[in-house]
């Protein structure tokens, strides 16, 4: 009986050894599989039998060790390895590999995986989507691109009929030179009348709604270290503010600016149903030194409203929308799990995986931490082909030398039989 023992080792030897080729054809079957993690298997010895316990050492007679006869072998284990593979460049806008251990959040038919595939396209409605439908997860930016705190997680929407709204001009900032040997109005020795220099600098503004106007400055000198300035708008009434006086220091530097009539900035209304313009001019970086006379517009803080052209994504994860204003705004971010244990996730088709008991729950993040999100380049598998041929080798001897077992055992039995003849 005996020989049943070799029998049954050695069936456990070629089953094994089979589920270890599975293994190692599936790794192979996915070598170009983006995204991909390989399997590895692992085997233990099964149940021995014990011919004969172990007896202490005595003061006559020394221990014996425990005879005992193996039954075969088991599989120990089928791990899922979640090292990092490498990177292929796309170029695509929507393709992205992570670094480090996080997986991307999908909805898929209303149901929270995870995967490290990041070759995601935009469907007819915006979302960005797997090749199997599921929609990428993140938390969307509100209209003024503020992304909320928190984990609630929402599906990944590029709206490109989104607008940037319109900004109403509060700050008006202008810089240049005054000459200070600039002429003033008078008259000359000869009675002839002198009309003073002046200079002009216009700029766009904006109301709330994105409508420009364009106010004109004007600086005149009237005496020494001493100008007036008054500004005028073809296209819109000015109310309060409209003059005042520069005053410089004797090296020319601004010493003070005022408005006329106690206003505090320089006010004007648009006449289109919008809120009256409230500006504060800034001429701090004006001077007034021997030479050319020239002021120009140096910025503005309003802007019109602008329509969204075109969207990348950051290695923060952040989708950072382009408007046709020349401005830009957050519109998302893409939300990133980490699992205490990412070999314990369950394989659940079309490269995804969901939670198990032993996998531990998700904590949700964004990047910066363990994990970054690498824009224009895709995961490739992280199969090693010679170490799977390799193991495919192993695999081969292992199969045919327990299968020779067999073959022996089954001789031996037949000699067994024979003994009667």
């Amino acid at each position: 009986m005996g020989f049943l023992r070799s029998l049954s080792a050695g069936v456990t030897g070629l089953r094994n050894n089979t589920l270890m080729m599975d293994v190692i054809g599936n790794n192979v079957a996915n070598i170009n599989t983006i995204g991909f993690k390989g399997s590895r298997i692992t085997f233990s010895d099964m149940f021995s039998q014990t011919l004969r316990g172990a007896s202490s050492p005595s003061s006559t007679t020394g221990g014996t060790n425990p005879m005992q006869i193996g039954l075969g072998a088991s599989v120990n284990s089928l791990d899922t390895i979640f090292t990092q593979g490498a990177f292929e460049t796309t170029g695509g806008l929507t393709d992205m590999a992570i670094g480090g251990s996080g997986l991307f959040i999908v909805n898929s038919n209303g149901k929270q995986l995870y995967t490290r595939v990041g070759a995601f396209t935009s469907d007819s409605a915006g979302n960005l989507v797997t090749g199997s439908g599921a929609i990428l997860q993140g938390k969307l930016a509100d209209m003024n691109g503020v992304i909320p705190i928190g984990t609630t997680l929402q599906d990944m929407k590029i709206d490109m009929d989104r607008r940037f709204p319109a900004k109403a001009t509060t700050t008006a900032s202008f810089s240049g030179n005054l000459d200070s040997l600039a002429k003033v109005d008078g008259i000359d020795a000869t009675g002839n009348l002198v009309v003073g220099d002046s200079t002009k600098a216009s700029m766009d503004i904006f109301d709330s709604q994105g409508n420009p106007f364009t106010i004109e400055m004007t600086f005149k000198k009237t005496t020494d270290n001493q100008w007036t300035w008054s500004a005028s708008s073809s296209t819109g009434t000015i109310n309060a503010g409209g003059s005042g006086t520069l005053e410089f220091n004797p090296d020319g530097t601004l010493k003070q600016f005022a408005y006329d009539g106690g206003a505090t900035n320089f006010q004007m209304s648009t006449g289109l149903g919008t809120s009256d313009l409230a500006i504060d001019l800034n001429v701090k970086t004006i001077s007034q030194n021997a030479g050319k006379m020239q002021v120009q517009n140096k910025s503005q803080d309003g802007f019109a409203s602008g329509m969204l052209t075109s969207w990348e994504i950051d290695k923060s994860g952040i989708i950072v929308g382009k408007f046709d204003n020349q401005k830009r705004m957050n519109l998302g971010q893409i939300m990133l799990a980490e699992f205490n244990n990412p070999a314990g996730l369950m394989k659940s088709g079309d490269s995804m995986y969901d939670i198990s008991g032993n996998s531990g729950e998700p904590v949700i993040t964004s990047t910066g931490g363990n994990s970054t999100i690498n824009t224009g380049v895709l995961e490739g598998s992280n199969v090693d082909l010679p170490e799977e041929f390799t193991k495919m080798i192993v695999a081969q001897r292992g199969f045919q030398a327990n299968a020779r077992v067999i073959t022996t055992s089954d001789e031996i039995l037949n000699e067994v039989v024979n003994l009667k003849r």
